[in-house]
């Protein structure tokens, strides 16, 4: 069975799309749909309960973020697969039948990310990126990754160079679509750190934490160009757009002291950190400036 994991936070128009396109593509699946409502104040939860009478609901009083959120919606899954989608994507034909397929004719794959299609150009979103390393890091901090977009040198990081119109496997793909299997979730399963996400990351870099950790256990991540979900993307952070920016340099923080604190020489860590610091200030206070304007 298919469980299908959305954390909704006041997107309540963009839910209700999202759940009319599942009705749709997962009429002949066995499935369900866990929907967890981070105290929404836009009526999303009692769309949902009117409308949506099958799906599984939790209106919760506290908005718990996206990490939580999806750890609770996991622990009343009960499917084979695990589908993580965001509640301002819209299924595109078959997609999650083709999704399921993969896995099944792959074993040794751990998730698979489908193709984003970006609502507006109705084209590709770039979707995948590598692991932040230190030298994704300063190739993005100085500038060399935007001079050259599509060199594999300098604009690795954001995997500029690639079309996307290929089946490949990837570092970490944004979970908006993004299928598992259980066994591989339960292998990499850490209830110290909240048990699928670590809730050390709320809202970013969660993703990119659980990603290492399927790599770092041997479970590959494929990109499915042919299964295409449309995606309106950052309907719910774009709400709070410099507080988001600094949460997401907070995240990515946290991201580097747990995972290359202990790896990295300090004359690599420290140097790294302050210019990510110094970027992380520079874009928060540029959208504060643009918000002012």
């Amino acid at each position: 069975m298919l469980s299908i994991l959305i954390v909704n936070w006041n997107t309540r128009e963009y839910l209700q799309a999202c759940l009319v396109s599942l009705q749709k593509a997962c009429a002949d699946l066995a499935h369900e749909i866990i929907v967890v409502d981070n105290d929404s104040h836009d009526g999303s939860a009692a769309m949902v309960e009117a409308q949506f009478p099958e799906v599984h609901l939790f209106a919760l009083k506290e908005n718990l973020g996206f990490a939580r959120g999806n750890n609770y919606a996991y622990e009343k899954a009960s499917g084979e697969w695990i589908w993580l989608l965001n509640p301002d994507t819209e299924i595109i034909g078959d997609a999650p039948r083709q999704m399921m397929a993969f896995l099944e004719a792959h074993p040794q794959a751990g998730a698979v990310a489908s193709a984003l299609i970006d609502a507006r150009t109705k084209k590709p979103q770039h979707s995948c990126r590598t692991f932040p390393t230190p030298a994704a890091l300063w190739s993005e901090g100085s500038g060399l990754s935007r001079f050259y977009p599509r060199s594999r040198r300098f604009g690795f990081y954001r995997m500029g160079w690639w079309s996307y119109d290929d089946t490949r496997e990837v570092e970490q793909p944004m979970a908006s679509s993004f299928m598992m299997r259980r066994s591989a979730i339960e292998n990499i399963y850490d209830p110290a750190v909240g048990g699928l996400f670590d809730e050390a990351f709320p809202i970013y870099f969660n993703d990119v934490d659980l990603c290492l950790r399927l790599w770092q256990n041997n479970w590959p991540i494929w990109y499915l160009h042919e299964a295409e979900v449309l995606h309106h993307g950052g309907a719910s952070t774009g709400q709070i757009k410099p507080e988001m920016i600094a949460e997401s340099h907070r995240s990515l923080r946290l991201f580097y002291e747990k995972h290359y604190r202990e790896k990295l020489s300090p004359l690599c860590y420290h140097p790294t950190m302050g210019m990510m610091d110094w970027a992380g200030k520079a874009r928060v206070w540029a959208a504060r400036c643009k918000a002012n304007q």
